[in-house]
């Protein structure tokens, strides 16, 4: 089972300096991935995730800037807030210069606030979601792209350069909406916070339909040994394995840099990760 780390993207006594010492640091650790969050505003009510939170494409890109194998991914990029064909150029770009390390995993989202900050529609995102995940694959494969859909249509556009190779999207989510996007549409699928044994069960729906192995089946969850008891993370791991869990993003909730690279050492030690 590959683990990823999340970059600290968000809270306050972080930052650009953060960024590239873990980036730097996770692949000399060891780590399979660095993965960033996506949030374009935040509801001044709202008290969850940090509202400090640095943008996720610019963030890949710094830590792509200073590392050389090391992958990308996001965790999750809410795609309805984003216009896709820009979207796709910015993908494309990040995943070239990269050298093509990046893994896009896409979701709607669940702040009705956000999407009226931005002017998108909350109740249609999940069919734009549909198109937006078409639109990406269309724009990164066709020279020149065209698309018709409901609500989203381009007629003979370049975007280029292509990308290194076919970006993996992995659909992330809860909702039997979200498992049917993911078994239709993805090349894998992002759980968020859960079980063992929830996880478990989730697996299990996904491989009635996914069977085969090259459909990646990853989970993000709160792993931070500097805040829990390391027994409990390696029987986690251990679990998450058994239960078909291919790939795990950490997201330590550390409030300075020498704290979230501690974290990180401990974390590699545990899951018996190696340079």
């Amino acid at each position: 089972m590959k683990v990823g780390i999340h970059l600290p993207q968000y809270g306050s006594a972080l930052g650009g300096d953060a960024v590239r010492r873990v980036a730097r640091a996770a692949e000399e650790m060891g780590f399979a991935d660095l993965w960033v969050s996506d949030h374009v505003c935040h509801p001044a009510e709202q008290t969850y995730p940090s509202p400090y939170l640095l943008d996720p494409l610019m963030t890949l890109g710094w830590g792509a800037a200073v590392t050389e194998r090391i992958g990308l991914g996001t965790s999750v990029l809410v795609l309805p807030l984003h216009e896709p064909v820009w979207t796709a150029k910015a993908l494309a770009s990040l995943d070239v210069m990269s050298g093509g390390r990046l893994t896009v995993g896409v979701g709607v989202g669940w702040s009705e606030r956000e999407y009226e900050a931005v002017g998108a529609s909350f109740a249609t995102r999940g069919a734009r979601l549909d198109e937006a995940i078409d639109i990406l694959r269309t724009c990164w494969r066709d020279d020149p792209a065209s698309y018709s859909g409901e609500h989203y249509a381009f007629r003979d556009i370049r975007v280029v350069p292509r990308p290194e190779g076919p970006i993996p999207i992995w659909v992330g989510g809860r909702s039997d909406a979200a498992f049917r996007r993911g078994v239709t549409k993805g090349d894998g699928f992002h759980l968020i916070g859960l079980t063992p044994e929830q996880a478990a069960t989730h697996v299990q729906r996904l491989r009635r339909d996914r069977p085969e192995d090259a459909f990646t089946i990853s989970l993000r969850t709160g792993w931070d040994p500097l805040g829990m008891e390391p027994d409990l993370i390696r029987r986690e791991h251990e679990e998450f394995a058994a239960a078909g869990i291919q790939h795990v993003v950490s997201a330590p909730w550390r409030t300075t840099c020498d704290e979230w690279l501690r974290s990180m050492e401990v974390l590699a030690g545990i899951v018996g990760l190696h340079p």
